[in-house]
């Protein structure tokens, strides 16, 4: 979930930075592969690790965990191995590390919306036989489970947390312009009319943030596109994918609305400049900058957000829950059930070429005992998806804003998660960065995305 300052353009990509490319990648598996002729007696844990160095909530976690199991398994190590990257190159460096023994850590911290892909290209191994000797398997919540589910029915990860996501608005922004401290926009019109004003009586600050184009990755995807996507008339049914058909949706009207809400908020510059949107690092400039130092009126944004803002940070704000408020994001024109939230979350996988599968799935278990999940949840600003968990009053109360997005769950989407997804999502963000750059209008970046979309899925398209 997904979430990271010199703002860049981002460039086009020619031979000489896919050869960059290339040779980072290549080191990358230098320096994180497991090599050869695993030690028997280590178990290498491979993880996202934030590209902002003051974020450590992970790496503290992880090194309390490590600690745990080597003085519970006696002469049995655990060698940490960060990649440090954006989400996308994070995708990609994994993604290249589980082709080979030679490369393939024992245990990976696997996003739910690539696990299909993942699967499908035989990356990891089924858990089912662990899982049936683990009793704490009872305890995690079915939608939680059929997130790390593939095609063939067999669980490929652990869950770790599930998130929603709604509208963060800054309370001083929001009495300068005038606008209710107790805000709930009912429309897109609404939270469109809502920046307007702010841009107006409010100059200096972003009026709104919604993450944009192929540089914010499944952050432009999930937090902006879909979440404005499944909150249109076209979103009966899942609006990406027809289940029944079992093919993925094209030309449909709420997916121009989407990109039309997008064109909006960088035409009438109610967002940050479009350098800065399209620069890697935008969930870093906006947890870590705007709405700490006041920039920022509203943000488009997930339930992990205060994470940045804890003791040791590096971005302590230990007044965020007072000078932000919260507001569930509203469907298009306000139609039932009037609020929208998309879901995700990032599991626990074991490689399928990895060497010490059962030691990894030891790991797994003392990190997902209920006091360490519990410990993760409120470090993380995560949502349990452990029923234990959630119910212990010591967690609902351990932050401000638990509430509000556990709350969400009940109105959220989950993405199709399907193996050519992670393509489609990319088509997305094609169609998204031609409307906000000014390149494409709408419909031409719709009818691209059409077009993409048919290469992407092997033509396993429905016009709707």
């Amino acid at each position: 979930m997904p979430v990271r300052p010199t703002a860049a353009r981002p460039r086009s990509t020619t031979p000489l930075t896919a050869l960059v490319a290339l040779t980072l990648a290549a080191s990358a598996l230098t320096a994180c592969g497991s090599g050869s002729g695993s030690d028997p007696d280590t178990v290498k844990v491979s993880f996202k690790q934030s590209t902002d160095n003051s974020i450590k909530v992970m790496d503290g976690f992880l090194a309390d965990i490590k600690k745990q199991f080597e003085k519970k398994y006696p002469g049995k190590k655990v060698e940490l191995v960060p990649i440090k990257a954006p989400d996308s190159e994070y995708y990609t460096k994994l993604q290249q590390m589980l082709r080979s023994p030679k490369t393939a850590p024992d245990l990976v911290y696997e996003d739910t919306f690539l696990i299909n892909s993942d699967i499908t290209s035989g990356y990891l191994k089924p858990l089912d036989p662990y899982l049936a000797k683990w009793p704490d398997w009872n305890q995690f919540i079915a939608t939680a489970k059929s997130a790390a589910k593939g095609e063939d029915g067999k669980t490929y990860g652990v869950p770790d947390g599930t998130d929603t996501r709604g509208l963060w608005f800054d309370k001083g922004i929001f009495k300068k312009a005038g606008l209710p401290a107790n805000w709930q926009p009912r429309t897109w019109d609404d939270v469109l009319g809502a920046a307007r004003t702010i841009k107006q009586k409010v100059p200096g600050v972003t009026p709104l943030n919604v993450y944009t184009g192929k540089p914010a990755g499944e952050a432009a995807t999930m937090q902006t596109f879909e979440m404005l996507l499944y909150g249109t008339n076209a979103a009966t049914t899942d609006p990406l994918y027809d289940k029944s058909a079992k093919k993925w949706i094209a030309g449909s009207q709420g997916f121009k609305d989407a990109l039309r809400f997008v064109e909006t908020v960088y035409k009438e510059k109610l967002g940050p400049d479009v350098s800065d949107a399209l620069d890697p690092n935008i969930q870093t400039i906006v947890a870590g900058d705007l709405l700490p130092k006041g920039k920022l009126g509203i943000a488009l944004d997930g339930s992990w957000l205060p994470q940045a803002w804890l003791k040791g940070s590096g971005h302590e704000w230990p007044q965020w829950s007072s000078e932000l408020g919260l507001a569930s994001m509203p469907t298009q024109h306000g139609q039932a059930p009037g609020k929208v939230s998309m879901s995700g979350g990032w599991t626990w996988a074991i490689p399928s070429k990895a060497g010490n599968s059962g030691l990894a799935f030891d790991f797994i278990k003392l990190m997902q005992t209920k006091a360490n999940a519990e410990k993760w949840y409120i470090a993380n600003s995560g949502i349990a998806v452990r029923k234990d968990v959630a119910s212990d009053p010591s967690y609902a109360t351990a932050q401000p804003g638990i509430k509000f997005f556990t709350d969400l769950v009940s109105s959220t989407h989950y993405r199709p998660a399907y193996p050519a997804y992670p393509k489609v999502s990319t088509a997305i963000q094609e169609a998204m960065e031609g409307v906000t750059t000014g390149d494409m209008s709408v419909d031409k970046a719709a009818s691209g995305y059409d077009d993409a979309l048919k290469d992407a899925t092997d033509n396993q398209v429905v016009k709707k």
